[in-house]
């Protein structure tokens, strides 16, 4: 019989992709055949039922491979996903990422295998950054810098999925990213799930800032440098100073804002109230005018009011923002949120809508203004690209995947920029 290769389904993040990229290279190392793995998503409880779907409809088209299931659902509820019939092994998130998991399963799980392997995530005091050289398109590469979080925001299960922070060491950071330059990369994007709390478990205790400094320091030639998901509240001097002084740092910047009443964000347990908010967004104009914003909005967070949830919807012009991921809000067992009033499906459905409504409105704005400008865009396709903001762009005439070109903006199409060359 021949040996097929195993096949890899990623849910939810980015850093999950990561992490996939990672767990294809250990697998291929161990010589792992025939089986079918699948890296979840905890994020909110639809997450948790989209992975369950997704493992019955890849047993279906699968009959015979072994199906092991990993990634945050499987850490925070590992019993769910043991108890499916479908389901051969679950893995945690620290055991994904070491090379004896993969090697003890080879080369086609021979030998007894214990089904659940799943550990204390919260002793882990290392993340595994440095296992592959970033992920991604010709374009972009994406480089973990962090993992976990310390924080315990009471809507979220992801730190129990992730465990506490910790941070990859500046230099094998500044390594990795020298050899992806070095093999055509033109952009970067810093990853984690709690980035801004970077360097906090490090010697020295460095900051964010620090970090892009010396990456845009030391590796001179990297065109272009993104950082993703923030929580504003903790930014440093020095990512501001970056932000003002360094163009090589791309002018977006994903908040995690969540919510936009004090009340509320008091009770999510957050760290910044909708002052801080709106005075990061203003500070960060202001030293960099052609900053964009994306943010992550809950609607329907238990006991919310029409008129809180009215703070949220007038958050979203007063942060300037452009780019909205809206969760509706899906209680999660075992977070404290999950005991507080609920507020009714109907409700949360709507304001969700509104959230949308409000973030689609400012799309059109952003794309109407960007009409006439030069933009340098980082060619994804040969015919779509992406601006400094992230925007994408239409190309009026095919150009070389991977390359950065000048181009002038024309109009919009839909949610996209058109440009010529």
């Amino acid at each position: 019989m021949t040996l097929q290769p195993p096949k890899f389904t990623t849910l939810g993040c980015r850093l999950n992709a990561y992490e996939t990229e990672a767990m294809k290279e250990l697998a291929a190392q161990a010589g792992l055949s025939g089986a079918v793995v699948v890296n979840t998503c905890a994020v909110t409880s639809e997450a948790v039922r989209k992975a369950r779907q997704e493992i019955r409809r890849l047993r279906r088209e699968n009959p015979e491979a072994r199906l092991i299931v990993t990634g945050c659902a499987a850490q925070t509820e590992p019993e769910t996903f043991a108890a499916m019939p479908e389901v051969d092994l679950v893995i945690g998130n620290t055991e994904k990422m070491q090379p004896g998991t993969w090697a003890r399963l080879s080369p086609d799980f021979i030998g007894e295998t214990e089904r659940v392997q799943v550990d204390d995530i919260m002793s882990v005091t290392e993340t595994a950054g440095h296992l592959i050289d970033g992920f991604g398109t010709r374009s972009r590469a994406y480089v973990q810098v962090q993992n976990g979080c310390d924080h315990r925001c009471t809507f979220c299960i992801i730190p129990f999925g992730r465990g506490n922070s910790r941070s990859v060491p500046a230099g094998v950071v500044v390594d990795q990213i020298k050899r992806l330059v070095d093999a055509g990369y033109n952009e970067v994007v810093l990853t984690g799930v709690d980035l801004t709390s970077w360097g906090a478990d490090l010697p020295a205790t460095p900051k964010l800032g620090d970090l892009v400094m010396r990456i845009l320091r030391l590796v001179p030639d990297l065109p272009r440098l993104r950082i993703s998901s923030i929580d504003s509240i903790e930014v440093d001097d020095n990512l501001m100073q970056a932000i003002a002084t360094e163009s090589r740092l791309m002018p977006h910047l994903h908040l995690s804002l969540q919510h936009g009443d004090d009340l509320i964000l008091k009770r999510m347990k957050r760290r910044h109230l909708r002052d801080d908010a709106i005075r990061f967004t203003e500070q960060a104009v202001s030293l960099r005018p052609d900053m964009t914003f994306g943010a992550d909005i809950i609607a329907g967070f238990p006991t919310e009011t029409e008129a809180q949830f009215a703070n949220s919807l007038r958050l979203v012009e007063e942060c300037s923002l452009t780019w909205l991921h809206v969760f509706p809000y899906s209680p999660r067992p075992g977070t404290p949120a999950a005991r507080m009033p609920q507020v009714a499906g109907a409700a949360i459905k709507t304001r969700a809508a509104r959230l949308r409504a409000a973030g689609d409105a400012r799309v059109l704005a952003h794309l109407a203004a960007q009409t006439g400008q030069t933009r340098q865009v980082l060619m994804e396709s040969p015919t779509m690209g992406r601006t400094e903001q992230f925007t994408e762009v239409l190309l009026d005439l095919p150009q070389p995947e991977g390359q950065i070109i000048t181009a002038v903006i024309t109009g919009h199409k839909g949610t996209q920029l058109t440009a010529r060359v």
